[in-house]
């Protein structure tokens, strides 16, 4: 009987301490469990809170800001390449041809200037600013000129485009009768588009390769709002007149920047060719009296400061008046 009832009392121990146990078990796991839940509350509160902050309008306003300015940066790192600066001209990528055209009329100067009787290191500068200054100077104007036809016929083609669409002309219409109407550059642009759309590709993708020939503000502008009418949907008609109004009101303020900077620009012009001017006109009326400076190292050396000193001057000038807006 003894042993009996110690069996059972040592069974009901048994079973007391596996329940403890057991029980031990499971409140340090649910312990475990609601500390992981308010962890994961809070991050999931501070989350929520971040993606607030993240969307007020200041946050979105400096988001915007960011990627303007990268798109700048990048806009200007592209345009700086020779590439670039051929494709704006007008001349396609002939950028070999450039290198052997620029190498080839360095040289040219280069010995032009030795057999004058100069000394070697004027005859190597001379060639290296005939070989590298003189064609990217070239292509440079070209380019500017072809771009500033561009812009100025660009906000009539964008009314031709809303008066098409009013009318009931699909956009591509629009587009081939601004390749047929309007004049050179925008028309050839606008040609190569639509014939690179006709082919399959997409709009956003034609538009991208066109501004990469012609980067302009207004081109950006004309895209950023084909883009976000072809995903939001809207009046295109309205939005792109809206888009005219803007860029005319572009166009009329460069042209009062133009006429209120008249003076600065005189000044600067004037100011810069003056000391070559009198240089110049001196060595045609009294050779020797400027020939020292061409012959001896002396008036070699006064030279070369004065052409720093002088692009640096006009380097600041030109900074000093050119506007951008």
């Amino acid at each position: 009987m003894l042993f009996v009832i110690a069996g059972i009392l040592g069974f009901i121990t048994i079973t007391a301490l596996g329940f403890a146990f057991a029980g031990g078990d499971q409140t340090a796991a649910r312990t475990t469990k609601r500390a992981q839940a308010i962890v994961g509350g809070g991050a999931r509160d501070a989350g929520a809170r971040a993606k607030a902050a993240a969307n007020t309008p200041d946050a979105r306003r400096k988001q915007i800001l960011k990627t303007l300015k990268e798109q700048d940066r990048q806009q200007k790192k592209a345009s700086l390449t020779i590439a670039a600066r051929l494709r704006a001209a007008g001349l396609g990528e002939k950028v070999q041809m450039f290198w052997m055209i620029s190498g080839g009329l360095g040289l040219c100067v280069g010995l032009i200037v030795i057999i004058l009787g100069q000394h070697p290191l004027l005859a190597l500068g001379a060639a290296f600013g005939a070989g590298l200054g003189l064609p990217r100077w070239v292509v440079g104007m070209l380019a500017t000129a072809r771009t500033k036809k561009f812009t100025e016929a660009f906000s009539d083609a964008i009314d031709i485009i809303v008066r098409g669409i009013k009318s009931g002309l699909p956009v591509h219409d629009c587009l081939k009768i601004i390749g047929k109407e309007c004049p050179e550059p925008l028309a050839g642009e606008f040609r190569m588009m639509t014939e690179n759309v006709g082919m399959g590709m997409p709009m956003d993708v034609a538009l991208e390769r066109m501004y990469e020939r012609m980067p302009t503000n207004e081109l950006r502008f004309f895209a950023i709002v084909l883009s976000i009418q072809a995903k939001t949907g809207g009046n295109l008609a309205e939005a792109l007149g809206n888009l005219s109004i803007v860029l005319r009101a572009r166009k009329l303020m460069g042209e009062k920047i133009k006429a209120l900077s008249a003076e600065a620009v005189a000044s600067a012009f004037i100011i810069g060719c003056l000391p070559p001017g009198v240089v110049v006109l001196i060595t045609v009326t009294s050779p020797a009296y400027m020939q020292p400076l061409f012959t001896d190292p002396r008036g070699h050396l006064m030279l070369l400061a004065g052409g720093i000193w002088m692009s640096i001057g006009i380097f600041v000038m030109r900074k000093m008046i050119n506007f951008k807006f």
